[in-house]
Parts: structure tokens; C-alpha cells; sequence
């Protein structure tokens, strides 16, 4: 195998595959990152048998072939070397010549029979989504997934497919963050994804332009991600998801209405003196044009005051201020809308502007 390429190029897939590259495995191959040269291209795939990642960039293949380089010692020498064309050679016995400008490397590889191929998704059951829609779906959910591994299922998120609709879910028995968006779709189905392959997919669309299409494809067993010459292929999580639609209460009494970054920069000042007692909790005084968030702790206090527009009963309700607080990070509004129907009932929040995000928050038993 034999090929030339900018180095800046092959740093940036080799730091794209390299997400799904396993640093504790006893089995050398799934530490390493596939190198495969052909035609004008070449595609590097890194694979911890949970998740997969494929991208590809154009060439100069001078000879065609395939190795398997050591992913973390492979990388810092791409990245370390100047911004100019890169020579990747490897002969019939796996060791690599890496030649850029005066400098020279040789490394020795493994075969490519002994590296675990990503899953092929061949599937009729998916959907085509905006990158920019599908970044904030994740970054809309993905926080209130469960660190709990005692129940897995909820270590993921659900991705609810409907006729014409995409929801993606995610509980971790203390909250639950819904996210829904109209889609050109006629499939239907159900599936948990791993909230580590979320992150990761996350990352990679960070630095992909908001009017890309991202083709998201699924079968029983794993989930597909593609876009611009990238593939992520995970497996999917096994069990039966949370019937969350149950959880959601249907009326509430007390609404309040608040300026999102007003009601985000009193509570995180006001979690400055929560997170001072073991009793990190904050409670609510809900009032007509008025909410006091208030925090009591052996240290001191402090007595928030934010504008509302409240709508039914008066109110005191304690919380996690944390809970609060990632949620309105993401709210994507200008003001938001809080519901209760009792001080020990879930709180659910709203973006004003539209209907497509749904956060319900358990509040906490004040002292």
C-alpha cells in the first residue's frame, strides 16, 4: 500500500476515527484504525465492536492495499508533523514508512483479517434529517440521559420514528427530555441509542455545516449515521424504553412565564450558595409578577427575584437547581414557560416559540 495526501487531511479523519477506537482492549486490532487504500480514495474505520466510525478523503494511491496502524501512537505522528504532503507506504510484512517533508517514521501494523469490520445497515427503515436540526435534537436530550448502568436501557436515548415525525427521548428517573420534529418520512419504529454513540455523533456534527442531510438508518440490532463521507454504525441498546407518554401530566394549575436567560442567570447564582450545604436543593416562591428563588444553608442565603407572568395559584415548590439549569441552557427561546399542578407534582418546562421540546423535572421535599 502506497498513497500521498495533505497532512492536514489525514490528521482530521484520523481524529474523527479514532472515537471508536478502544484504548483498554487485550485484542491489539481494536486499538488500531484500519487503513485502506483504492482507486483515488482512502477510507480509515475505527471499531470497538460497539461503535463504528468510517471516513473517506481523495488521494494520490500509487499501490493499493490495506494495514492496521496503532490508532494513538499513528495519530500524534500525523499531527505532529508539518502542514505538507504525506507518504504512507507499507510492504507485504505490515511495517509502515510515514515520510513527510525531513521527517521519517516506520511503525509496524497488522493485518486487516484481524480487524473487526463495521456492520453493514442495509435497511429500508430510515430517515433523511438536517444536520443542524439533528445536532439540536441530540443536544436537547442527551444531558438527561442516566449514568445509572444498573438499568441500561436508560443510559441511552430513544429515537421514536413515526409517519412524518422524528422524537428523540431521554429519562434518567429524575427528568425527562422530549424532542420532536416534523419530518418527510412514512417509516415506523423504535430504537435505543448508546448515549456515548450520541456524544460522539454530536462531536463529529459540530464541525459539519447546518444544511447537510445526515441519512440515519436502523435495523434491529444497530443504528446508521452518514454524512459527508462519514459513517457511524452502533449498536442499538436492548429492553423495553419507559412508556414516557404515561409520565407527562395533562393539566396543570400554576403556569409562570420568565425571560429564559433572566430565570438561567438567577438560578445559577443562586445554586452558587445550594452547592454549599449537603442539601443542595433551592425552592420556588411562586407569586403574582414575581418568583423568589431562595437557597438557606448553614453559611447564608440568598433571595433571587425574577419577573414572571403567572397564570393560577400562588406556589412553593422545591428543586435540583441543576435540573433547571441544563434544561434552560438549551431551551433555544427568548422566554419560557414553567407548569405545576402541586408542590410535589413534576414541573414541566416550555420553550414559548414553539411546541417541539417538552421537559418535565421532579421537584425535591422542602425541609
Amino acid at each position: 500500500m502506497k498513497f500521498i495526501c495533505p497532512q492536514s487531511v489525514l490528521s482530521e479523519a484520523i481524529l474523527t476515527v479514532s472515537k471508536a477506537v478502544s484504548s483498554k482492549s487485550t485484542h491489539p486490532a481494536l486499538n488500531g484504525i484500519l487503513v485502506e487504500a483504492s482507486g483515488s480514495e482512502v477510507t480509515l474505520t475505527g471499531n470497538d465492536l460497539t461503535l463504528g466510525i468510517e471516513t473517506k478523503f481523495t488521494a494520490e494511491v500509487e499501490q493499493e492495499g490495506s494495514v492496521v496502524l496503532p490508532a494513538r501512537l499513528f495519530g500524534e505522528i500525523i499531527r505532529k508533523l508539518v502542514p505538507l504532503n504525506v507518504m504512507i507506504e507499507s510492504n507485504d510484512h505490515y511495517e509502515t514508512k510515514i515520510l513527510c517533508d525531513r521527517s521519517e517514521f516506520k511503525i509496524m501494523g497488522m493485518s486487516d483479517a484481524e480487524f473487526s469490520e463495521i456492520p453493514e445497515v442495509d435497511s429500508n427503515s430510515g430517515v433523511q434529517i438536517e444536520c443542524g436540526l439533528l445536532k439540536g435534537m441530540i443536544r436537547q436530550t442527551l444531558f438527561a440521559t442516566s449514568l445509572d448502568e444498573s438499568r441500561p436501557i436508560l443510559t441511552g436515548a430513544l429515537f421514536e420514528f413515526e409517519p412524518d415525525r422524528l422524537s428523540v427521548v431521554a429519562i434518567d428517573g429524575y427528568r425527562l427530555a422530549l424532542r420532536q420534529a416534523m419530518l418527510q418520512s412514512d417509516i415506523s419504529g423504535k430504537v435505543v441509542v448508546p448515549s456515548k454513540t450520541l456524544n460522539e455523533v454530536a462531536k463529529i456534527l459540530s464541525g459539519i455545516p447546518d444544511a447537510e442531510t445526515v441519512y440515519v438508518l436502523f435495523t434491529d440490532h444497530h443504528i446508521l449515521f452518514e454524512f459527508n463521507q462519514i459513517r457511524i454504525v452502533s449498536r442499538l441498546l436492548e429492553g423495553e424504553f419507559i412508556k414516557y407518554s404515561q409520565i407527562l401530566p395533562k393539566d396543570n394549575k400554576t403556569v409562570v412565564k420568565a425571560k429564559t436567560e433572566e430565570l438561567l442567570n438567577s438560578l445559577e447564582r443562586a445554586s452558587l450558595m445550594a452547592k454549599e450545604s449537603k442539601n443542595s436543593s433551592i425552592k420556588l416562591s411562586i407569586k403574582p409578577q414575581r418568583m423568589n428563588i431562595l437557597s438557606n444553608v448553614e453559611i447564608g442565603s440568598v433571595n433571587e427575584e425574577v419577573s414572571i407572568d403567572l397564570s393560577g395559584p400562588e406556589l412553593d415548590i422545591g428543586f435540583n437547581p441543576k435540573y433547571l439549569i441544563d434544561a434552560l441552557k438549551v431551551m433555544e427561546s427568548e422566554w419560557v414557560t414553567l407548569e405545576f399542578s402541586t408542590n410535589v407534582s413534576p414541573c414541566i418546562m416550555k420553550p414559548v416559540n414553539h411546541g417541539f421540546y417538552t421537559y418535565l423535572v421532579l421537584p425535591v421535599r422542602m425541609a
